[in-house]
C-alpha cells in the first residue's frame, strides 16, 4: 500500500488527479494543489556554467576535508598562539606591577612605624654609654671572695 501511494504521488507530478483518486485519498488534494502552485512558478535563470561551478566547489570541499586532519595547520594555530602569548604577557605585567605596589606599601608602613617610634636618647646619655654597658654585664664570680663569705 505504501509503495502504491508513493507511485501515485509521483504520477501526480505529471498529471492532475482524477475524482476517484481524490475521493479515495483526501490528502492527495493538498499535494495536487501544491504541485499546481509549483508548476506556475517560472524557472530561475541559471548561468551556462552552473553545473561546472557546483562540481568544482564540491571538489574543493572534498580536497580541503581530506587535507585537514593530516597535520598542523599553521594558519589556524598562529592566531591562537599570538593571543595566548599576549594574554601571558598581560598577566605577567599585571603580577609584576602588583608585587611592586605591595613592596612600596610595605616600605611605607615601615617608614610610618619608624616615624612613630620613641625619640632617640640624648647625647649626654650616649657619652656614658660605655660605663652603662659595663654595669649591665655580669662579672665572673670571684673565687676568693666566695670562699671568705662561706
Amino acid at each position: 500500500m505504501e509503495n502504491n501511494s508513493s507511485n501515485l504521488r509521483e504520477s501526480l507530478w505529471r498529471r492532475p488527479p482524477t475524482e476517484d483518486e481524490l475521493r479515495a485519498q483526501p490528502e492527495l488534494q493538498t499535494e495536487a494543489r501544491l504541485t499546481a502552485a509549483l508548476g506556475k512558478i517560472s524557472d530561475a535563470p541559471v548561468a551556462s556554467n552552473f553545473t561546472a561551478r557546483v562540481l568544482a566547489a564540491i571538489e574543493r570541499e572534498e580536497k580541503s576535508a581530506a587535507r585537514s586532519p593530516q597535520g598542523w595547520n599553521w594558519r589556524s594555530l598562529f592566531p591562537r598562539l599570538a593571543v595566548a602569548t599576549a594574554l601571558l604577557v598581560f598577566i605577567g605585567v599585571t603580577v609584576q606591577r602588583y608585587e611592586a605596589s605591595s613592596h612600596r606599601q610595605e616600605i611605607a608602613r615601615s617608614v610610618a612605624m619608624v616615624a612613630r617610634a620613641e625619640a632617640l636618647p640624648s647625647v649626654d646619655a650616649l657619652e656614658n654609654l660605655d660605663a652603662i654597658q659595663r654595669m649591665s654585664q655580669s662579672a665572673h664570680a670571684d673565687g676568693e671572695l666566695l670562699a671568705v663569705l662561706q
